[in-house]
């Protein structure tokens, strides 16, 4: 179907950070800080600990000794008074971590697996692509029925609430319209569960009962229309954030009560870092979701978002990577690029192997249209018939060949360095990707060579297992990517508890 146009108290962090890029992959006993028979959750040394944090208050319970009507008593009063926010958050990182602590059954996870993949998925490529599978699985289903955010309505398109579908930043606009085309659930929820994703969409149309709260302007948007090129001022683009931030602020309190914390932004541009530094706590505190996800310029990937980046010329995905794709005896070439030499990355790859064997190893620089009818090189058919897809870095870090190459079912090679890599909090990117550093692009060949057929064929069927999860679908499908994204922003709005 043809995607149609875009339509128009300071937090106090609690200790209770549950980092799930650390909880997916491992659990660590501690003593709580909640209370004193719940375990919690070590966090990577890599995250940046919130600012402000002290211990939660432990919950009161009551001093009878009959157990069964204590239970019975706190059940009843659980069912006159909704959830909390961070009761529901907790209850979550509860059973987050109860699946967690499972991931080494089989079972466990292979009755999770049924539902979401196909029949006679092994569990062992499950176990080596998925960080822990049985802990993803009770996250996202955890993000169906909990998660709801609140869109500020402040604004006007085109820089607010619209942004591009049609170009490399197409997932900026996408996700802006896909998250605003939702039909928000009404106000006032009865407790843990209204409004989840499961139930008719993430959306709240009660800010009371939001979870997170998304800033809807375009990055993309703003550089088109009221970035001066013949000025060469890049600030209009901070001043614009900023100014939306100071607002939304003056105008709820939820901004003000968690430091923009609970607050994210959605950026595919490669200004998105430089447009966020326009107000001190949309910096430090808010979830940046960015494709620009270069470690070395900030990015943090325990507090920020990576965003894949792809590019769709006419809305739609290209009709050759809808195809099925070839197997192994259809690729004879060992691997492919071309692109424009944009960047140093890209200049070293042109330098060194640009025309050197363009039977099993094309390198091509080319400014070209992917696909189209009358084009000097059938991009995406080289994709197809290659075992290994070069994805250097452009002028930033990301580049939507990597999803390109996902969807050709070609293994990506990652040549980068600072480059965070989508959804890495989740997957294991090494069971379907080669990552080169950059100083070894004189040895690329090589490498690549090196690796051994049943080895390509392994990450191969990785590629195959995520693809579902850089699919753009519209609507949006379960563990699509505009999904993915959402999973994101929600396992960092658990890393951090508001104290209220």
């Amino acid at each position: 179907m043809a995607a149609p146009e875009c339509s128009r108290c300071k937090a106090s962090l609690g200790a209770h950070h549950l980092i799930l890029i650390v909880a997916l992959c491992s659990v660590l006993v501690a003593s709580s800080t909640v209370s004193g028979t719940e375990e919690a959750l070590i966090t990577s040394s890599s995250t940046p600990s919130p600012s402000s944090s002290r211990p939660a208050p432990a919950p009161q319970h009551s001093r009878s000794g009959d157990l069964t009507a204590e239970t019975a008593s706190t059940a009843a009063e659980t069912e006159r008074q909704p959830l909390s926010l961070e009761q529901e958050l907790d209850a979550a990182r509860s059973a987050i971590r109860r699946a967690v602590r499972r991931r080494g059954d089989p079972g466990n996870v292979t009755s999770s697996a049924k539902s979401w993949f196909d029949d006679g998925v092994e569990y062992a490529l499950l176990a080596s692509v998925y960080r822990n599978p049985a802990g993803f699985h009770r996250s996202y289903t955890e993000m169906e029925k909990r998660f709801r955010v609140y869109v500020y309505e402040e604004g006007e398109p085109p820089i607010l609430h619209e942004g591009p579908c049609k170009n490399i930043y197409t997932i900026e606009g996408r996700f802006i319209e896909q998250l605003e085309l939702m039909a928000p659930s009404p106000p006032q929820g009865r407790g843990h569960g209204d409004g989840g994703a499961v139930g008719g969409g993430v959306r709240t149309s009660d800010p009371a009962r939001a979870h997170a709260f998304f800033l809807p302007f375009s990055v993309s948007q703003m550089v088109k229309f009221a970035y001066r090129p013949d000025c060469k001022d890049m600030s209009i683009v901070q001043a614009l954030a900023a100014d939306y931030v100071r607002v939304v602020a003056s105008r709820h309190p939820y901004w003000n009560r968690s430091a923009g914390a609970d607050h994210f932004m959605l950026s595919c541009h490669d200004w998105g870092p430089y447009a966020s530094r326009g107000h001190p706590e949309l910096y430090a505190n808010g979830i940046r979701a960015l494709c620009n996800a270069n470690t070395s310029e900030g990015f943090r990937p325990g507090k920020d978002v990576s965003v894949p980046e792809i590019y769709l010329y006419d809305g739609d995905m290209p009709r050759q990577l809808l195809e099925p794709a070839p197997g192994p005896a259809s690729r004879p070439l060992l691997a492919f690029f071309a692109g424009g030499r944009h960047g140093h990355v890209r200049d070293l790859l042109l330098r060194h192997w640009k025309g050197r064997d363009p039977d099993v190893f094309p390198v091509y620089e080319h400014a070209h249209a992917r696909g189209g009818a009358g084009d000097e090189l059938d991009y995406y058919g080289y994709m197809r018939r290659a075992r290994f897809c070069l994805c250097p870095s452009g002028y930033e870090v990301a580049s939507p060949r990597v999803v390109e190459a996902i969807h050709a079912e070609c293994v990506p090679v990652i040549v980068s360095d600072g480059y965070a890599l989508p959804f890495a909090d989740v997957l294991r990117w090494e069971a379907f990707s080669v990552a080169v550093p950059v100083a070894d692009i004189p040895r690329l060949r090589e490498v690549l060579e090196r690796i051994p057929a049943a080895e390509v064929e392994r990450l191969r069927r990785g590629v195959r297992l995520v693809k579902r999860h850089f699919m753009l679908h519209q609507p949006p499908e379960r563990l699509d990517m505009f999904h993915m994204i959402l999973h994101s922003v929600w396992l960092r709005r658990l890393n951090f508890r508001l104290d209220r």
